[in-house]
């Protein structure tokens, strides 16, 4: 097939080389515009656009994609199919309907839950015991396309939201290619979404970071593994911010938030307790929690939060 690619963050860069390296042809990529990034605010080439230009694929990067513009470009390359993968931007009606194959989603949930822009983070945080990717035919809603097929696995009990993206931009890769090619064949019936049982997983901000010890270590442990690598969950101590990178559920109780254990360092929290395994100070490095105490005196009945 002649593929038009539209995707922006490392997510998507597996999906594109699996294409590159297929029997299909990529004639151009769509992504967003070069960012400023870091303290110096230099200008950023996102991570599909590095890949693109690597093997050679013609880059286009509209500001907007609801002008015209965009459309006629689509039009002139003529692609049998578009796939887009965590693009940032809402296609119009007119170049969702233009390819013979449709516009093709790969999305990193089991649709219909968690449509919206941060699925994986979200099925971490709220525990969710599994997940997948999902690939679908595009509409004009926010991931509300006929299902073509899921890819499911389970998360591990203190997998991380970006061990768990690794896996799942992988898997998406693996189920773009079986989409294209069972969709070449016209062996795939397209199931439409039970609207009822969607959820919405909305961005992440740093609002969502604050450590609430009055809940079960279940919930917790679940938050610090969550929003890692970011925006990363936190506390305070001695008056101090201090981020948690990395915990494990324990046993234990106390009174929530404190120190009930020093070997290893554990947490009481509302039911249950948690394991600190990783921890940073405001203004200093990450640590483990062992190199931790050799440099900060902590006393068992000390508080977090």
């Amino acid at each position: 097939m002649n593929i038009v690619f539209m995707g922006t963050p490392d997510f998507a860069v597996p999906s594109l080389l699996s294409l590159v390296k297929s029997e299909h042809k990529v004639l151009a990529v769509f992504t967003q515009p070069d960012k400023p990034k870091g303290r110096g605010y230099t200008l950023t080439p996102p991570p599909v656009k590095v890949c693109a230009e690597e093997n050679n694929i013609p880059v286009y990067q509209p500001e907007k994609v609801k002008d015209g513009t965009a459309f006629e470009i689509i039009k002139e390359l003529a692609p049998d199919v578009i796939v887009v993968v965590a693009y940032g931007k809402i296609l119009p009606k007119n170049i969702i309907d233009y390819p013979k194959y449709g516009c093709i989603n790969v999305h990193g949930s089991l649709l219909p839950k968690y449509r919206g822009a941060a699925p994986i983070q979200w099925a971490v945080l709220n525990g969710e015991r599994e997940t997948g990717v999902t690939t679908m035919l595009m509409n004009e809603g926010l991931d509300t396309g006929d299902i073509l097929l899921t890819s499911v696995t389970e998360i591990g009990e203190n997998e991380t939201s970006g061990e768990l993206f690794d896996r799942l931009m992988t898997m998406g890769a693996d189920l773009l290619l079986e989409t294209l090619d069972r969709l070449s064949k016209n062996s795939l019936s397209p199931i439409k979404q039970d609207d009822s049982l969607s959820t919405y997983a909305s961005v992440l901000d740093k609002s969502l970071c604050q450590i609430d010890w009055n809940k079960s270590a279940f919930e917790v442990h679940n938050k610090v593994r969550g929003l890692s690598p970011w925006p990363v969950a936190v506390t305070t101590l001695n008056g101090k911010r201090v981020k948690i990178h990395k915990t494990q559920t324990s046993d234990g109780s106390g009174d929530p938030g404190e120190i009930i254990n020093l070997n290893p360092l554990t947490v009481a929290c509302k039911s249950g307790a948690v394991e600190i395994i990783t921890l940073q100070l405001e203004g200093k490095k990450a640590m483990d929690s062992k190199s931790f105490l050799a440099g900060h005196k902590l006393n068992i009945g000390e508080k977090f939060g």
